[in-house]
């Protein structure tokens, strides 16, 4: 009988005393890096990444890793170890390895670097992982999305015990209920990292944190670690494409779809055929690109590759507020959506007459300038205009939301007009890529201090603009601030986060091209006229 039966029946008697030699061995397992060493193989088994004839070449496995030669045989018995005990676990054998200078310095880097190796023992090869997804396909998409994402969480590759530290709500808009998320899972690179990794041979391979190079991947102090990290070849649009799960995913089941080879990102007429591609093999899940050019796209333009997932974004449940028709696609359903940014909706169950059509529409929309509304499709041979497209299924039908964007600079606005301006950077300076785009705020960990410290000056009456580590927000306060009858204990928390995702919402409206006025939305339908 397994120690952990053995408790739960001493106290399913009724029996308040628990023998010694059980109390013991349950303390020596919690405790031992043997002990710890066992539990891990027993998340293994009860999460079933492993099977029982794994149990020794696993043990085994980890052993090497702590420059074991052999177990400690006082305890044997496997565990009920599970997800809500992985972070103990780990914790408990880093700092082992720490103590026996297994790992350099005590970090998150270096232990990040660690925790994935000992992961990796629990991990099935590519091809298997590769197998069952495809089997599971077989029986129905969602199936083997499901299967996939929770491996995905279970080997750690997607660490739950840090995505759940995220700070996550909601905010009521006349655009609906936006996202808001204060990223904490990320780790923050720790000086003596940055350090390390200044001195370090440039390498590379992989080419970026997006190529398939990085399944199995060791890294290093300037690359992450991938050992625990498996993927899934598509074909899209017949090419050669893989299919991951964010590490630190900001909704659910937020997949990455990336290119095999390491090639630009790029917004044409493939773009469209590639998503609508995507979400016929998984119609249960929703798709986009970011743009192609700096300032509008994302992090990584030097890697084709979309988002997705199962997830409703607010963008997605807004409405079209007035619908058009362009000649020659009388199968497709056109509207404007209420939405901050500027969006064309196209609607239909013919999927090749939606691309064509938003082909039609990007080679259009490249082509375009307004100078009454600041929007110019190039300056000094500098190109400025694209689109963030987002494909999904609703109703039965096929459906692109293709948000114009344009990345002009100005004296004024030197990271973009079309950019969160200067008197929101306190909230958000970042670019704002598609994620944002659909309507989830993905904040800077530094906030989660900030709240803490704004809550306290604002509770207590204190000058916001003496305080160094939050003064950039006093303007901001002592506006919000004014409009409220009172604040108290009770309320601080919500308010302090409806008036953070109204800054959110003011940061689309800055990047809308067509502005949410009766002159911009004027000049949106002047655009619409030339389709």
């Amino acid at each position: 009988m397994m120690i952990w039966e053995q408790l739960l029946k001493q106290r399913g008697n009724g029996i308040q005393h628990i023998p010694t030699a059980i109390v013991s061995e349950a303390v020596f397992m919690k405790n031992s890096v043997y002990g710890l060493i066992l539990r891990l193989v027993s998340y293994g088994i009860n999460t079933g990444l492993i099977e029982k004839e794994d149990i020794i070449y696993t043990q085994n496995r980890l052993l090497s890793l702590f420059h074991m030669d052999e177990p400690d045989d006082s305890c044997t018995r496997l565990t009920a170890d599970n997800e809500d005990t992985l972070e103990e676990i780990l914790s408990g054998l880093l700092d082992y390895a720490y103590e026996k200078g297994i790992i350099p310095e005590n970090t998150v880097t270096y232990r990040d670097l660690f925790d994935v190796k000992l992961m990796a023992s629990l991990v099935k090869r590519p091809s298997e992982v590769i197998r069952e997804f495809w089997q599971n396909y077989s029986c129905s998409p969602k199936l083997a999305t499901d299967s996939y994402y929770k491996f995905s969480c279970d080997t750690d590759y997607i660490r739950r015990y840090r995505i759940k530290k995220d700070l996550k709500w909601k905010t009521s808009t006349e655009y609906g209920d936006i996202d808001i998320t204060v990223n904490l899972s990320k780790p923050e690179k720790d000086p003596k990292a940055i350090a390390a990794a200044k001195l370090q041979k440039q390498s590379g391979y992989p080419k970026c944190l997006l190529c398939k190079e990085n399944e199995g991947y060791a890294g290093r102090v300037n690359h992450p670690a991938r050992d625990n990290h498996r993927i899934i070849p598509l074909t899209i649009d017949g090419d050669n494409w893989f299919m991951q799960y964010s590490p630190y995913v900001y909704y659910n089941e937020h997949c990455i779809v990336f290119n095999g080879e390491h090639t630009p990102m790029v917004i044409n007429d493939s773009t469209f055929r590639k998503l609508f591609d995507f979400i016929s093999q998984f119609p249960h899940y929703i798709i986009g690109s970011n743009a192609d050019l700096p300032i509008v796209g994302g992090s990584i333009l030097t890697h084709e590759h979309f988002q997705g997932g199962r997830y409703s974004f607010a963008l997605n449940r807004a409405e079209v507020e007035r619908k058009f028709i362009v000649n020659g696609f009388d199968d497709v359903e056109c509207g404007i959506v209420k939405w901050p940014m500027s969006v064309v909706r196209l609607t239909g169950k013919n999927k090749d007459s939606i691309i064509s059509l938003s082909s039609h529409i990007l080679k259009s929309w490249r082509a375009y300038t307004d100078a009454d509304v600041g929007i110019f499709a190039e300056t000094d041979g500098e190109i400025h205009n694209t689109i963030t497209p987002i494909a999904f299924t609703k109703d039965g039908k096929f459906v692109i939301d293709l948000v114009l964007r344009n990345n002009i600079t100005s004296e004024e606005h030197p990271l973009g007009v079309f950019h969160p301006h200067a008197n929101l950077h306190h909230i958000k300076k970042e670019n704002i890529g598609l994620i944002e785009v659909m309507g989830l705020a993905v904040l800077p960990s530094r906030l989660k201090d900030e709240m803490a410290i704004l809550k306290d000056a604002i509770l207590n009456h204190k000058d916001v603009s003496e305080i160094p580590k939050i003064s950039k927000h006093s303007e901001w306060v002592n506006e919000f601030v004014s409009q409220y009858d009172e604040i108290n204990e009770n309320n601080i928390d919500s308010i302090i986060q409806n008036e953070i995702g109204k800054v959110f919402l003011n940061v689309l409206l800055d990047a809308g091209v067509f502005k949410r006025t009766s002159e911009g939305q004027k000049a949106f339908d002047k655009f619409i006229k030339t389709l």
